[in-house]
């Protein structure tokens, strides 16, 4: 562990949850970001020690950006972008245009991810096949986990400021949704 990590951060995006660190050396002018153990990123000798360095994440290639900004004297503060919003906004807004699901089939921990404006599905990190269907009150789109068959419905709350609830089938069993 270096002395001069000065920032870790968890972002859940929908090919899995990453982990950001920072390194910032202020007496060698050091930057070097980490991006799930990997370093992506390092500038040795910056005379700068304020700024900005932006770098992508996941699979997706999510824009990021870790802003350093003086506080007083030789403190520092560091803050992560995602998407060119903060951290604690871009997970608000994300709970909004997305859904997540946890469980565990067949002994193996499974991470859905249903991205609503998209209606795309990814599992660990995956893209998954999907095949949408209009039924009667909605759609479903159906997809494969191993031997198992997956359907997330999105029906109408019939309340419009709910909107439309979206509903995660496995084997015709349907699972809790998670909280990230």
């Amino acid at each position: 562990m270096s002395a001069d990590l000065v920032g870790v951060w968890e972002v859940a995006l929908s090919d899995g949850v990453h982990r950001i660190e920072f390194e910032h050396g202020t007496t060698t002018g050091k930057r070097v970001i980490y991006v799930d153990g990997k370093e992506i990123l390092r500038r040795d000798w910056m005379f700068k020690l304020v700024g900005k360095e932006t770098f992508n994440v996941g699979s997706t290639d999510t824009k990021a950006s870790i802003n350093i900004d003086a506080v007083s004297g030789f403190a520092y503060e560091y803050t992560l972008e995602i998407n060119g919003k903060s951290l604690k906004k871009y997970m608000e807004n994300r709970s909004k245009v997305t859904s997540t699901w946890l469980l565990n089939l067949d002994g193996i921990d499974c991470r859905v991810v249903l991205e609503k404006d998209t209606m795309d599905i990814w599992c660990n990190g995956q893209k998954m096949e999907t095949a949408g269907e209009f039924v009667e009150d909605g759609t479903e789109t159906h997809f494969t986990l191993g031997d198992h068959d997956c359907c997330i419905r999105a029906v109408s709350s019939g309340r419009r400021r709910e909107g439309i609830i979206h509903t995660l089938l496995v084997d015709g069993t349907e699972m809790p949704e998670a909280t990230e």
